[in-house]
């Protein structure tokens, strides 16, 4: 029914904050960072057992970027920069059919509108890929993992650290991981719950399973969980997925055309800044083509295709060095953790050099 609130906290990375710049966003988006400066490791005792900072390997590298805000905050800025735009809420597509000159769009409000192009920017589960592209299954590859984000609040004096906690294996699933995004010194945080599991029945609309799958999961867990899973219990800002990433060979399809996670999700700490990088290319190439689509898309998909490649790639065992499931596993991941920023391991982490590993083209816009 309006603007999705909520929502971890989002890193804005290389050549991104060249688009947020030319946008004249800059200014109002430092004016939200979460004031995050780092990540520290806990143990199971809750002492800081290992960290880094988010300028150990520089403006844009590494696990925590120097820039980052809430994706809530950067929903609202970028709605508000749209002026002029019309917006539709509760209400979505059901069905596209393609015509010479547009794109007929039937609604599940039952209105039917025609426009010249349709870009589905919708998102892993893209509701737009799947009746343009085809099923969700031949462009998805799962993770093997479930994520959850929420608003909650901590006693922790957190000073600007983000704070993760691993779980071993056990109640049934794998790995576990808590971690506490802070929002400024408010006491605020944004929770996140992942655990590695196999799929699980749950109906994806039903907030209350959801919540059951969680409880279950973290039980017995100790540290901050327990007043963690009570806050869970009353709120509605509940997001819960199944982690995926996204392959599609081509990102149009006559008039419909793909953005951001329905065109190539699942990157480590990218996705929010190769969207933005993705919509600065697909307007100016609009722009440059004078509206001819099918010239604009496919120089689209040229220019940007290697960026989106090389940003895709996941770093060697980064899911089970994020979920391990021993206790064994977890001290060693503490130790990496420890000495990554002084070893040629560093390299491994730097996300600097992929991060602007593409050149903006001017298009003859004006900020």
């Amino acid at each position: 029914p309006a603007l999705r609130p909520g929502g971890q906290a989002i890193d804005i990375r290389g050549a991104a904050r060249d688009v947020i710049e030319k946008m004249g966003l800059m200014p109002v988006l430092r004016a939200h960072h979460t004031g995050t400066h780092g990540i520290a490791y806990y143990n199971t005792k809750g002492k800081q057992v290992a960290a880094m900072g988010g300028d150990d390997f520089g403006d844009s590298g590494g696990v925590i970027a120097e820039l980052e805000v809430l994706r809530g905050d950067l929903v609202r800025i970028l709605h508000n920069a749209a002026s002029g735009t019309e917006f539709i809420y509760d209400d979505s597509i059901t069905a596209l059919t393609q015509e010479p000159d547009g794109v007929r769009v039937r609604f599940a409000s039952g209105a039917v509108r025609t426009f010249d192009i349709v870009v589905g920017a919708d998102g892993i589960r893209s509701g737009v890929r799947k009746l343009a592209f085809g099923p969700p299954e031949d462009y998805l590859t799962d993770l093997g993992q479930y994520s959850t984000y929420f608003t909650a609040r901590t006693d922790l004096k957190l000073d600007g650290w983000e704070v993760m906690y691993n779980l071993p294996a056990g109640n049934g699933v794998g790995g576990r991981v808590v971690m506490l995004y802070p929002v400024h010194d408010t006491g605020e945080v944004r929770a996140l719950l992942a655990f590695r599991s196999p799929e699980l029945d749950y109906d994806r609309k039903d907030l209350k399973a959801q919540k059951e799958i969680l409880t279950n999961v973290y039980a017995g867990g100790g540290w901050e969980i327990p007043k963690l899973i009570d806050q869970l219990q009353d709120t509605d800002d509940l997001y819960f997925s199944r982690v995926s990433s996204v392959k599609v060979d081509c990102w149009s399809r006559g008039r419909a055309v793909l953005l951001g996670d329905s065109a190539f999700g699942g990157s480590i700490g990218m996705g929010t800044s190769m969207a933005l990088v993705g919509a600065y290319v697909l307007a100016g190439e609009l722009a440059a083509a004078n509206g001819n689509h099918t010239l604009a898309f496919a120089n689209y998909e040229k220019n940007l295709r290697e960026f989106v490649e090389t940003n895709q790639k996941r770093p060697p065992s980064a899911d089970s060095g994020f979920a391990p499931a021993s206790r064994g596993a977890i001290w060693m991941r503490n130790n990496v953790v420890r000495l990554i920023t002084k070893l040629p391991m560093k390299s491994l982490m730097n996300m600097q050099e992929n991060s602007n590993a593409i050149e903006l083209q001017g298009y003859g816009l004006a900020a």
